[in-house]
């Protein structure tokens, strides 16, 4: 389904990227990781932050979300179970890559059904690049749909 949020005509189109975690420190860390763009071969983001599972629902189901980042050690709810909420409930839900505890976690991930996974302490240049690949990915299936 194509974004009808993306602002076109002043900035380019921007891709909306979803950051849920309970913790407003791994928030900006992200944040700052992810910049104005992850590659140069990729749209401009847009950052939505989220604090609480029920804001992060409403914006994967209203918002036009493009990718969500998902806090695995975020509280009271993981980004894990939100995770594997989102791939059961909403209907062609965004690519997500889950923020893991350690690098042990991966089956976790895999149990989400998480797109990607990247292990705390967050490195930026591998969130980057895992999300550039998650936004390549968004607008192939994104340009496909309008293609029918």
């Amino acid at each position: 389904m194509a974004n009808d949020n993306r602002d076109t005509a002043e900035h380019g189109p921007k891709m909306r990227i979803l950051v849920y975690s309970s913790d407003a420190s791994a928030r900006e860390q992200v944040r700052l990781a992810i910049g104005r763009r992850p590659a140069a071969d990729v749209p401009k983001v847009e950052i939505i932050e989220c604090a609480t599972s029920p804001v992060a629902l409403k914006h994967l189901e209203d918002s036009g979300i493009d990718v969500a980042i998902l806090d695995g050690e975020a509280a009271p709810v993981g980004g894990m179970g939100l995770c594997r909420q989102i791939k059961d409930e909403i209907y062609q839900s965004p690519p997500v890559l889950v923020l893991i505890g350690r690098r042990d976690d991966g089956w976790l991930a895999a149990w989400s059904r998480a797109d990607k996974a990247v292990s705390h302490p967050i490195d930026p240049v591998a969130l980057a690049e895992s999300l550039a690949e998650l936004m390549r990915e968004r607008a192939s299936r994104l340009t496909a749909h309008q293609g029918r």
